[in-house]
């Protein structure tokens, strides 16, 4: 009679040691943590990111049609690595590369000296003789001394005050650099989304490992129920029961796996990829980030060098130099006009004698200075609204950086509390209360229970885990530093 329990408890007992063994080595697996993404089909060559990727042929001859596709191995890469990508390939990050390329061109434009102007001039036609050509000085019975035609070739270049054009470059320079620094911010909060993503994909791969040791577990206590009730120790409900659990645990496991492919699809996308292709996530989840400093030190590295305080304080200098602009518009600028005449036809015979002309036209601002005095106006007040809105940032970076580091202080914590205390309570109670249903058939609710709650609470574990590194990428970014 006792035979068929003594082998399912020996069984059990090979069992938990396999399960402490695989214990023992978790802090080894997790140094070698990874996901990877079944392979994609149908993918268009236009999104191939590299020669070496390509996709597999479909199996629909419609969409053959439009792309010859063949099979890759999936791209590793690990947090660093995805941040590079970030980098070089987000379509976000490129368009702002594009447009503070594109803001330092002006530059020289403004610069540059004001384009000449070429003027021909051709006077003293007499009426009746449109244009006079090849008729300029010879003598007609109306015109006995001939026509007099004055033609001239005038060249003009206009200039501003001085300083006034070398002022304005350095305002469109200055603006671009601050277009620079917004899109490094920008770079700032895409990485800390990406790095949230990377710690995401790897706790839904933790929660898979707990799911497929919980089922592991539950097939032990189905056995062992399943062996009393052959003995006629337990009712066949608690076998039922045991197989449920065990079911639900499986269940769990094809949404988690959905979460993950997710989680792919928009690390794809933000380093430039397309969202099926083939990608693999590897590395510690531990070591893949520097230590985070203290407040104190994050709060005056945030003062010192956000990106987005680097573009707010740059715009402030460049509406400081715009009052100086501003007040040059009371200043004339000028034009110098260089001519050359001579007292005949372009189609004439005849060789008339040369003579020069030299003037200078200065611009002078009139009409009670109006536009100047308004122009230094609008300078001044576009100054005093970035004055304001530097302290506004100054003000909100300190404030989320405050917030993230509550956050990370809080998510450490909860880390240190699961990992330290609960887990290891639930997993004594789960031991001790298989122990007891084995040896005299009691607690079969309480050891169910015991096991649910350890699932649970290792569950919590990996999210708390993923939610600390997520919260260390928030905080670093928070103070505009890169984690690396």
């Amino acid at each position: 009679m006792r035979s068929p329990l003594a082998a399912v408890l020996f069984c059990c007992a090979a069992i938990s040691l396999s399960l402490s063994h695989a214990h023992a080595q978790a802090p080894a697996l997790a140094r070698e943590a990874s996901v990877t993404v079944a392979p994609a089909k149908n993918m268009p060559p236009s999104f191939i990111s590299s020669p070496s990727v390509s996709s597999t042929p479909n199996s629909n001859p419609s969409l053959n049609q439009n792309s010859s596709a063949k099979a890759a191995a999936p791209t590793e890469l690990d947090l660093r690595q995805l941040w590079s990508e970030l980098k070089l390939n987000n379509p976000q990050l490129a368009a702002l590369r594009e447009s503070y390329f594109a803001a330092k061109a002006t530059v020289p434009q403004i610069a540059a000296p004001a384009n000449p102007q070429v003027g021909l001039v051709w006077s003293g036609m007499p009426a009746n003789s449109p244009l006079a050509l090849g008729g300029a000085n010879t003598p007609t019975s109306q015109y006995p001394n001939g026509i007099s035609n004055n033609n001239a070739i005038s060249f003009a270049q206009p200039f501003q005050f001085p300083g006034k054009k070398s002022l304005a470059a350095d305002i469109a320079d200055t603006n671009a650099e601050a277009l620079l620094a917004q899109s490094e911010s920008t770079y700032l909060q895409l990485g800390a989304q990406l790095s949230s993503l990377y710690y995401s994909a790897l706790a839904s791969q933790k929660q898979l490992s707990v799911l497929k040791e919980s089922v592991t577990r539950l097939e032990m206590i189905k056995n062992v129920a399943k062996a009393r009730y052959a003995n006629n120790a337990a009712a066949y409900v608690e076998f039922l029961n045991a197989q449920v659990a065990q079911s639900a645990a499986e269940a769990d496991q094809f949404a988690l796996d959905r979460q993950l492919q997710v989680a792919i699809k928009n690390i794809n996308a933000l380093i430039g990829r397309h969202s099926r292709e083939q990608l693999l996530l590897r590395g510690d989840a531990r070591l893949t980030m520097n230590a985070v400093p203290s407040l104190l030190e994050l709060e005056d590295y945030a003062e010192s060098s956000h990106p987005l305080l680097k573009s707010s304080a740059l715009q402030l200098d460049a509406a400081k130099k715009g009052v100086s602009l501003a007040k040059k518009a009371y200043l004339p600028d000028f034009q110098v006009i260089g001519s050359s005449y001579t007292p005949r036809g372009p189609f004439a015979a005849n060789n008339g004698t040369l003579f020069y002309q030299f003037e200078l036209d200065i611009v002078i601002p009139l009409y009670f200075f109006t536009k100047e005095k308004y122009g230094v106006e609008q300078a001044r007040r576009n100054q005093a609204s970035l004055e304001a809105s530097n302290i506004a940032s100054r003000q909100q970076v300190v404030l989320a950086v405050n917030t993230a580091y509550a956050t990370y202080e809080q998510a450490k914590n909860q880390v240190q509390f699961l990992r330290d205390r609960q887990v290891p309570q639930a997993d004594a109670a789960y031991k001790v209360g298989l122990n007891q249903y084995a040896n005299n058939g009691q607690g079969f609710n309480d050891v169910l229970t015991a096991q649910s709650q350890l699932r649970l609470l290792e569950i919590q574990l990996a999210l708390a885990q993923s939610a600390l590194l997520q919260s260390q990428a928030t905080v670093l970014a928070a103070a505009g530093k890169e984690p690396f």
